[in-house]
């Protein structure tokens, strides 16, 4: 299972009057994670088809009508999900902003982060190349695209500071052409793990990659 919930609270022990057969009650909130964490580990499976309300409702032991209590369709499950990556994603690339002092080696730092955690999260991978996406509905494609653009904008920025500092006679130039090359990268690399069942780690010889391409 994915280790993105892990600091996800977890329900107390019962009450001492309670009855040995009561059934523990989620905290306010804690449904609805255990509801992203079970879409997160269905997506894990290689070669996972359209995962259903009802194959969810299944792993869970709830019926359809408990998870639509707690998000209105299943793209909002699916944004839950999105917002999860959204908000780890780019915590990681401000700290690196913030704490690594060199444009060029902040590019190459953040590049490591996106595809860290992509394979640290392969249901999550899936959700970020799209492929989790096909057949939902559009907004999520949008936003996982928009995603990626903060990405490339994050790149475009380090890299600018870079060909500055080294010189460069057109810095936007330079640094345009590069973030896109590099978040190409990112994104291909995330598609091939997605795609060869999660065996073709992300980070494979990244080191090597990001040095070449920012020579």
């Amino acid at each position: 299972m994915s280790e993105a919930f892990d600091d996800t609270p977890r329900a107390g022990a019962d009450h001492a009057a309670a009855a040995p057969v009561a059934r523990k009650r989620p905290r306010p909130g804690e449904r609805r994670v255990q509801i992203l964490q079970a879409l997160a580990t269905m997506l894990e499976a290689p070669g996972a088809e359209r995962i259903t309300t009802a194959a969810l409702a299944a792993r869970l032991d709830v019926s359809e009508a408990a998870l639509y209590r707690h998000f209105a369709s299943k793209a909002q499950m699916f944004e839950g999900l999105i917002e999860f990556i959204e908000g780890s994603v780019f915590t990681l690339v401000n700290q690196v902003v913030e704490r690594e002092p060199s444009p060029s080696l902040q590019a190459r730092k953040i590049a490591t982060v996106l595809l860290q955690f992509g394979e640290k999260n392969p249901g999550m991978a899936r959700v970020m190349v799209g492929d989790a996406l096909v057949f939902e509905h559009e907004r999520l494609s949008a936003r996982m695209n928009q995603f990626f653009d903060r990405v490339e904008s994050q790149l475009r920025a380090s890299l600018r500071s870079a060909a500055e500092a080294a010189g460069s006679p057109t810095p936007t130039v330079d640094a345009q052409a590069l973030a896109s090359a590099i978040t190409a990268l990112a994104i291909g690399r995330l598609q091939r793990y997605a795609r060869s069942g999660f065996k073709r780690l992300p980070t494979e010889h990244l080191e090597p990659a990001l040095h070449r391409l920012s020579c």
